[in-house]
């Protein structure tokens, strides 16, 4: 059974920083697109950043420059790095996993919550 578990979110002021984690268990095989979402109270999930097997990475207009996406392939790990942190940026974050047969994982979410 293939989980995906986050860890690293909490309630930061803003300007500060914040790194998620997501780890990959069980058999899930080769994996193609990592991927962090976020969804706001009241608001759609919307794609954060997205991150390839071969490290291309893109980004939201509303975090370029402030986040960024990596991963560590022998770890089946994918982070998110979040600086500068916005009271806009509080939301429940979610990993994403795609392997190589197409199939999509998704992991349980984790809190950020930006306020002073």
């Amino acid at each position: 059974q293939v989980q995906l578990v986050e860890s690293g979110g909490g309630l930061v002021q803003p300007g500060e920083s914040l790194r998620l984690s997501c780890g990959a268990s069980g058999s899930i095989g080769g994996i193609d697109d990592m991927r962090w979402y976020r969804q706001a109270p009241g608001k759609e999930r919307e794609l954060v950043a997205d991150i390839t097997r071969g490290d291309t990475t893109d980004y939201a207009d509303s975090v370029k420059g402030r986040f960024t996406i990596s991963r560590d392939n022998t770890k089946n790990t994918v982070y998110l790095q979040m600086d500068s942190l916005k009271p806009e940026d509080t939301a429940i974050y979610y990993c994403y996993a795609r392997n190589q047969y197409t199939n999509q994982y998704w992991g349980q979410g984790t809190q950020v919550t930006v306020s002073s």
